[in-house]
């Protein structure tokens, strides 16, 4: 049975208290998660997806993909964040949008988002009404996503760190040539509740860089593949396969997973009706039966197969 979300907390109003300074303990050991697994995977001897494999999945999700394989493109100026998952040239915005976007759908998202600019403008005049408000404001105004209190307490106190530390609502410097994936990375989850999967979706979709995160379809369907271990959970998984995809096909395979895991009923828990990749690993499985091999790692690939 899935854990009960928790209830989100009241919101308090904005009291102009520094969020900036030291950073807190969670900062700092999501800071030491990255720096950790920068070069190395948490599942040092764990070893799938091989290269090859990785292409396989992205070539056989491409061929059931209406248009095939997505290929990133630049937002433009015009791009409005309010109907993607942060793909606007705007970092904050891209960033705000997609903390909007966590745990919950799309078309809910997309309208607290509208809502929100609605309610403070944008570009840094509406980040500044947004720093200064009473939090309540915000959570009212983006109430459609759910989880408003704590996604409000969040994006304000994204804000006021943000001014504090670069003197203005900018963190555009994160799209310059000179800041690496990494840093980029470490820069944006330092701030709080921004975590290694948001991060890694302004890195993607607002900045282009090679990023592969690590949503709950992703996450899914990385364990039905058998590309992590039993034991690692969606913090974990993102820090190995960012490591085992290879960097080309990080965007694609990202956007097809999602695709894939939120309209394919074959390979959700249910698992009724034929899906592209439980197909792959049944014939990978009979392949190594006939040649005497080890069978393909998964988990619970016998029951998604035979549709329990």
């Amino acid at each position: 049975m899935a854990a009960k979300r928790r209830r989100s907390t009241s919101p308090s109003p904005h009291n102009g208290t520094s969020t900036g300074g030291s950073l807190s303990t969670h900062a700092s050991k999501k800071l030491k998660l990255l720096s950790d697994h920068s070069t190395s995977s948490p599942f040092p001897d764990f070893c799938h997806p091989s290269p090859e494999v990785a292409r396989g999945i992205h070539a056989l999700l491409a061929s059931v993909t209406p248009g095939g394989a997505p290929v990133y493109t630049a937002p433009s100026a015009n791009s409005n964040s309010a109907m993607t998952c942060g793909h606007a040239p705007n970092v904050i915005d891209a960033l705000i949008a997609t903390v909007l976007s966590q745990n919950t759908s799309s078309a809910n998202s997309s309208a607290a988002k509208r809502s929100l600019d609605s309610v403070f403008g944008l570009g840094e005049p509406g980040f500044e009404k947004m720093a200064n408000a009473d939090r309540q404001m915000i959570a009212d105004a983006i109430r459609s996503g759910g989880l408003a209190n704590r996604k409000a307490k969040v994006i304000q106190e994204a804000l006021v760190a943000v001014k504090e530390k670069h003197g203005r609502y900018d963190l555009q410097h994160l799209a310059a040539p000179g800041v690496t994936d990494e840093q980029a990375m470490q820069e944006l989850v330092s701030y709080g509740g921004v975590g290694p999967k948001t991060a890694a979706c302004v890195l993607s979709f607002c900045l282009g860089r090679q990023a592969f995160a690590v949503d709950t379809h992703v996450f899914r369907l990385s364990r039905l593949l058998g590309w992590v271990p039993k034991t690692a959970d969606r913090v974990t998984t993102q820090a190995h396969l960012e490591l085992k995809i290879p960097p080309e096909l990080k965007y694609g395979l990202h956007v097809m997973m999602v695709r894939h895991g939120r309209t394919c009923r074959g390979c959700k828990n249910d698992g009724k009706g034929s899906c592209p990749l439980k197909t792959w690993l049944k014939e990978r499985t009979t392949q190594s039966e006939i040649e005497g091999a080890p069978k393909p790692h998964n988990h619970g690939l016998g029951e998604m197969i035979e549709g329990r």
